[in-house]
């Protein structure tokens, strides 16, 4: 009987994905460094790295179980340079019956294994990645088909389904859904961070490390001080110190940025639970654990369970719903250009400067600095779409397709028109400074709304609400916000006008990169 082949991708590194769920003795597990998958964006040197150490600690995983693994390096005798490549290139090595593989995250992805049957002739079995707890293709039913989506209808749902937080009767924990409300506090100069766990690279990852400089040492950020985990094994550990350590304040300080502290009380697990080196299910468990023992408060447990089965499974419901031509939506005509201090960080505006200098030393920036720092910035100054969703996809290590695009067509851009976003996530210099203190730092007056030192996000705010108004019109989350720029003096809106003109028209656009 010929043994099956099992193809396990980057993003697919759990021992219990759906490929692998009844692997016999004798399939051969398929693994591959591709060059097309790390360059038809030019990713990040961390991310590159950290999948790529990740992929070979997993496959040695595998063959120390007695599991065959063909594992193609790029660096090694044999290459490919895609996965369709690599597949053929397998099927040659080896006999098998059929070629089993679980749902890629990413639409151009599972068009190329739709086609793989015809192409080599062989059964392939599509398997849905059943480490989400809602499938997309049932996603309307917990979410609804209507034109809009409202993530917090699903997330009660999930919650329901799931159990989480829940208590017996079928209540949501403390009487109530969302403890958000909570989760907004700016943080006090005497609350010192938590240090972390540093995950030294061993010689499999130092080998990674060495590839990914000889490769792709001119792409974006840097691999200095690289000491993220790529194990299984030192995932779970990563996952226990968040819980016991960073969840307690998590919650409250959340929403929190402090200059030169790019983690706060952050878990930093996303590239982690992406990848597949935890699952959504034991972190959710341990954090409604540490809740229950009276370990962490509710507004934390909740804050962090919501972003996982709620925004996490929502995002992705989102992608597959809208897909394929999601990202070339473009409903408020956003045009200018990605300025090339995205690049470079070098910019006097101290807030960008700080979240996207983070990026390129961590590849990671947590989630207020992406959507209301940079993602502000890319809105109010009418960004295109394309370029900051490529951006975007290049830069973080936890970035792929599915959960970038809805992001920032989505939330960010509000180029989608609002498929769940009820409102542009538009705010000035104040927002800012009451949950950083980057202001104190920066170049820019923050209490200046005009002028060449008053900060750019103040006029660029009214510039935006001035260029949309008619658009946003009736949107009853806009009205507060539109009857004060009714209010204005014209003059005063003149300025602040032209202010902007003179900040934009002043950006070097970034070229091609």
């Amino acid at each position: 009987m010929k043994p099956t082949l099992r193809f396990v991708l980057g993003d697919q590194l759990t021992r219990g994905v759906s490929s692998l769920a009844d692997i016999e003795p004798g399939d051969v597990v398929l693994m591959a460094e591709v060059d097309e998958e790390a360059t038809y964006v030019r990713h990040h040197q961390r991310k590159i790295a950290f999948l790529f150490a990740a992929m070979r600690h997993f496959a040695a995983e595998l063959e120390a179980e007695g599991i065959r693994v063909d594992y193609i390096r790029l660096d090694g005798k044999q290459r490919a340079a895609s996965f369709g490549q690599a597949l053929g290139e397998a099927l040659k090595r080896h006999k098998v019956a059929r070629v089993v593989v679980t749902e890629p995250g990413e639409w151009r992805v599972l068009e190329m294994m739709r086609g793989w049957e015809a192409e080599f002739g062989v059964p392939v079995e599509l398997r849905p990645d059943d480490r989400f707890l809602c499938g997309w293709e049932e996603f309307s039913e917990l979410a609804g088909d209507g034109p809009t989506l409202l993530m917090e209808t699903f997330y009660r749902r999930m919650r329901e389904r799931t159990g989480f937080l829940m208590t017996k009767d079928g209540k949501p924990e403390g009487g109530r859904w969302n403890y958000d409300a909570e989760n907004r506090k700016a943080l006090p100069k005497r609350i010192e961070v938590p240090p972390r766990p540093v995950f030294d690279p061993d010689e499999t990852t130092q080998g990674v490390l060495d590839l990914v400089a000889r490769r792709f040492g001119n792409h974006f950020g840097s691999l200095e001080d690289f000491d993220y985990p790529v194990t299984r094994h030192d995932a779970a550990r990563y996952l226990r110190w968040f819980v016991t350590t960073a969840l307690p304040d998590f919650g409250a300080y959340e929403d929190a940025m402090r200059q030169g502290e790019p983690l706060l009380f952050h878990s930093h697990l996303s590239a982690l639970i992406n990848c597949g080196l935890l699952t959504l299910r034991e972190c959710c468990e341990a954090v409604e654990a540490a809740y229950r023992n009276g370990k962490a408060p509710l507004n934390a447990a909740e804050g962090f369970i919501r972003q996982i089965i709620g925004w996490r499974e929502f995002i992705r419901g989102v992608y597959w719903r809208e897909m394929p031509g999601y990202g070339e939506r473009n409903e408020l005509g956003a045009s200018r250009p990605l300025p090339d201090f995205f690049w470079t960080g070098e910019t006097e505006m101290n807030c960008l400067a700080q979240a996207i200098g983070e990026t390129a030393r961590n590849a990671f920036a947590h989630h207020i600095q992406r959507l209301m720092v940079i993602g502000n910035f890319c809105l109010l100054a009418g960004l295109d779409p394309k370029e900051v969703q490529d951006w975007y996809l290049v830069v973080y290590h936890d970035a792929y397709e599915w959960v970038e695009m809805p992001n920032v067509v989505g939330m960010i851009l509000y180029a989608d028109g609002g498929v769940f976003a009820t409102k542009p996530y538009a705010a000035s210099g104040n927002y800012i400074n009451k949950m950083s203190n980057y202001c104190g730092h920066c170049r820019y007056d923050v209490k200046q709304k005009t002028g060449e030192d008053a900060c750019p996000f103040n006029y660029l705010y009214w510039d935006f609400m001035a260029r949309h108004a008619e658009r946003f019109d009736g949107n009853h989350r806009m009205d507060r916000t539109l009857a004060t720029l009714g209010r204005m003096d014209e003059d005063k809106v003149a300025t602040m006008r032209k202010d902007a003109e003179r900040f934009l028209d002043g950006m070097v656009p970034a070229g091609d990169y």
